[in-house]
């Protein structure tokens, strides 16, 4: 048996003011923080050791792997980052606020957006403050492959070759992995797990705390899905 445990991050200044933050760099809220705190502290009351944590190249989900690797006592464990793990990209939504969104797209508009499995919102231009085309994290990836916009299909079919490159084997050799990643990256890989179909991962919601934990037998074609409860 091995153990996968998915962290989204803790609450971010973006998620607090309401905002599309995607690949926009922002920081823990101080809930944010505490949340990755308690998740930390929640895998060590469960027992759960850690053999290899993998994250995105965004900070909110950066820290809250420290924190949770912290708290658990285990800050030694190696740490993979990789954009591949990265938050959907909003595209040009990013930076507004959800609710001046729907003002001027109108509701329906935004929440196809936000919710279809397939549909793009627009485009970010690439002259953007928040384009990833001109970030030097990104640097040494092929300019075609940086997005200017995302949906989860998208985003599943980005974060597909982690799984299968450096997760799912090291899960199959009997290892304990840990990530922390972002609402939608971890839903793309939940769907790809459970096969779920596209309608049944719109109705997924994956919280910012607590973590969620799957149990798997050597084949991955098996497991036990649950959330730590902080309540026991």
């Amino acid at each position: 048996m091995s153990k996968l445990v998915f962290a989204r991050h803790g609450l971010s200044e973006w998620n607090q003011r309401n905002l599309f933050t995607g690949w926009a760099d922002v920081d823990l809220a101080e809930q944010g923080v505490e949340e990755a705190i308690k998740a930390g502290q929640l895998i060590k009351e469960a027992g759960i050791k850690f053999d290899i944590a993998f994250t995105s190249v965004l900070k909110r989900a950066i820290k809250t792997t420290n924190y949770v690797l912290e708290f658990s006592d285990q800050l030694w464990v190696s740490v993979e980052k990789s954009w591949r793990l990265n938050e959907r990209h909003y595209g040009g939504l990013t930076g507004l606020n959800k609710a001046d969104a729907a003002a001027k797209h109108g509701e329906e508009q935004v929440h196809i957006w936000r919710r279809s499995y397939d549909t793009l919102p627009p485009e970010m231009p690439r002259d953007d403050k928040y384009s990833a085309h001109t970030d030097r994290r990104y640097a040494l990836l092929d300019d075609s492959v940086i997005p200017d916009a995302e949906n989860l299909k998208v985003t599943l079919e980005r974060a597909l070759p982690f799984w299968e490159d450096k997760i799912a084997p090291a899960l199959k050799r009997g290892k304990n992995v840990f990530v922390g990643a972002h609402g939608n990256s971890i839903r793309a890989l939940v769907k790809h797990i459970e096969q779920l179909s596209d309608d049944e991962i719109m109705k997924v919601e994956i919280p910012n705390f607590p973590p969620l934990v799957y149990d798997f037998d050597d084949n991955l074609k098996k497991f036990d899905k649950y959330y730590l409860n902080p309540n026991e």
